[in-house]
């Protein structure tokens, strides 16, 4: 008999796509106007192997002054986890909640960290409580199933 004791291990956590655009520059750099900052999240998920999971949390931070962008950060954040044996009902709940938990961090450093060496002031992501994500997602599905329809939530503002 094959061995049935849950495993939860985190393969690797690594930075798998960053770009900073500032495509007004020079110019907007001498405006004096506040900036307005729109901060937009997401999250995906998808199996690469046999009980092994890529889990990546994306920020788009869009800094714009007036009507111009001043800069546009996007990082994406990803992690691969190991999970065999946890029962089906709890496997959505780790891949949407406890694997986004471990990575958000490393995300919220590499946006204060690209936004500072951009010469900009850094940009500190909130805490996001993941688990108030899924479960607004969760209602939001079974709202749309009763509904006969369907909703897929992509993002966070």
């Amino acid at each position: 008999m094959a061995d049935q004791t849950p495993v939860f291990q985190i393969q690797r956590i690594y930075l798998k796509d960053l770009s900073l655009e500032q495509p007004n520059s020079p110019a907007i750099l001498l405006e004096q106007s506040q900036p307005q900052v729109d901060i937009n999240l997401g999250m995906a998920a998808a199996p690469v192997a046999e009980g092994v999971f890529e889990v990546t949390v994306t920020a788009t931070v869009t800094t714009k002054v007036k009507d111009k962008v001043l800069f546009l950060v996007e990082a994406k954040q990803a992690g691969i986890f190991e999970i065999r044996n946890v029962p089906e009902e709890q496997m959505q709940g780790i891949i949407s909640i406890v694997c986004p938990q471990m990575i958000y961090p490393y995300l919220r450093a590499i946006v204060s960290d690209v936004c500072t060496r951009a010469g900009f002031p850094p940009i500190l992501l909130t805490e996001v409580n993941f688990q108030a994500m899924f479960e607004a997602q969760q209602q939001q599905m079974a709202a749309a199933q009763g509904n006969g329809g369907s909703s897929i939530i992509t993002g966070v503002n």
